[in-house]
């Protein structure tokens, strides 16, 4: 099966709630992207034909393009993404199977995107992903070189504290860190940490029918919070909005609530009852 054919089958519904339910599997917000497949199963945008090409850019070029208002997305790992950023990238990693459709919850309808990578391959590879739900030609091109390039053109670097949770644990004992945990509602309520915040990455941004929710978080931009999903992923894109809505001290949960339900440490469900006691 050759690349046209993958392509069209991925969008060969044409209607709305079909394509919600593709992309969404019940969930409840509608993605600002989902006009942009509409569109294109319409034929109100063109169809790519051939397998689309991400184009290389230099640091410099990526710096003015930031600056005219492009949305830079770091497809790389939270600890890549941790370890040294473009300040106000959004990092959605290439590894999750979920890529394309992350980003089109993440990046507002119509708006340019430039890539950054690991390696110069892995942008081809994104922007192939991103063609299945008409995102590749939102693409203006990919930081070639990486970080790297960015870094020998001087440019300055954002970062993000990684924390384990038995760190976490200990924090929570010892002053007042706030956790918020970013998955699905479902995923809460099978177990959460006590205390904890709760908030939907999704519900973060700004989606087709939605405004964005973070002025609902009861956490002020001044405070420390550690942020949590179920492996550490969406956590760190819930880190990136975060810190473009002026957060400044956040970390990020390594290995999630898996990590932290695997070390045997209590969590509550949607009743309040425990759901897992801590490891004698």
């Amino acid at each position: 099966m050759g690349y046209e054919r993958r392509f069209n089958d991925a969008l060969l519904q044409p209607s709305r709630e079909h394509f919600v339910d593709y992309m969404q599997d019940d969930q409840p917000l509608k993605p600002a992207n989902i006009l942009n497949i509409v569109a294109t199963n319409q034929g109100k945008r063109p169809l790519t034909a051939a397998p689309p090409k991400a184009k290389p850019l230099s640091a410099k070029q990526v710096a003015q393009l930031q600056a005219d208002g492009h949305y830079i997305v770091d497809c790389r790992s939270s600890a890549e993404f941790g370890a040294g950023h473009i300040a106000g990238s959004i990092n959605v990693q290439l590894s999750s199977s979920e890529f394309e459709q992350r980003v089109g919850w993440m990046v507002p309808d119509d708006a340019p995107i430039v890539l950054v990578t690991g390696k110069d391959a892995d942008a081809q590879r994104a922007i192939y992903n991103m063609a299945f739900i008409a995102l590749d030609s939102q693409v203006t091109g990919f930081l070639k070189g990486g970080m790297d390039a960015w870094m020998e053109a001087g440019k300055p670097l954002a970062t993000v504290p990684q924390i384990d949770v038995h760190t976490l644990k200990h924090k929570l004992s010892t002053n007042g860190l706030q956790v918020l945990d970013v998955r699905d509602s479902e995923e809460w309520d099978e177990g959460h940490i006590d205390g904890a915040h709760f908030m939907p990455y999704t519900s973060m941004v700004q989606q087709l029918t939605n405004p964005p929710q973070l002025d609902k978080l009861a956490i002020r931009t001044d405070q420390s919070v550690a942020v949590t999903c179920a492996t550490g992923k969406r956590s760190s894109t819930a880190i990136s909005i975060l810190k473009r809505s002026g957060y400044h001290s956040v970390y990020n949960v390594t290995g999630g609530m898996k990590a932290w339900e695997d070390a045997g440490f209590e969590m509550l469900d949607e009743t309040g009852c425990v759901v897992c006691k801590v490891a004698s």
